[in-house]
């Protein structure tokens, strides 16, 4: 095996959250506004924003996919469901509410500062998700890690 394939199978093992998460998170609370906060995932081209407490404690995350829901746009709509609700149809199972405590998902799956990248890329497929956000031993936000934080990670140690 060449040292180059020797690493490949390694890093992910080696490579630990702490050093690929982003520190500096935008955050919101769970009283905000619903469409305050599609407009800084809009504007700031992200995909979910941590909900923490005063304390910075995670309550929940605020998702594309959770504001999306809010509207009755979701992956298992029809065209048909969604011209329906157009025209003053309820849609069920949607989540519904003007502040992000309505409709954020509760609890958040979170992960450790030290928990290894493999580990991380594994839960992200098993749930179908973008991000995990790292917590501290207190569940105080610390960083968030993404799909893309682990590629660019995996990349500068390749090269």
């Amino acid at each position: 095996m060449s040292p180059k394939s020797s690493l490949r199978s390694t890093i992910g093992l080696d490579m630990l959250v702490k050093d690929v998460m982003t520190t500096s998170v935008i955050t919101v609370q769970k009283y905000e506004s619903v469409l305050a906060v599609a407009d800084i995932l809009s504007s700031r081209n992200i995909s979910g924003i941590p909900v923490v407490d005063r304390q910075g404690t995670v309550i929940g995350i605020i998702t594309q996919a959770d504001i999306l829901s809010s509207v009755g746009i979701r992956k298992d709509r029809t065209f048909k469901d969604l011209l329906k609700h157009m025209l003053g149809e309820p849609l069920l199972d949607r989540k519904m509410g003007d502040i992000v405590g309505d409709v954020m998902t509760s609890p958040a799956m979170t992960t450790t500062p030290e928990t290894n990248i493999a580990e991380v890329v594994q839960i992200m497929d098993e749930k179908k998700i973008r991000r995990l956000l790292v917590v501290d031993e207190k569940n105080v936000l610390v960083g968030i890690i993404s799909r893309a934080d682990i590629l660019k990670a995996v990349l500068r140690h390749l090269k």
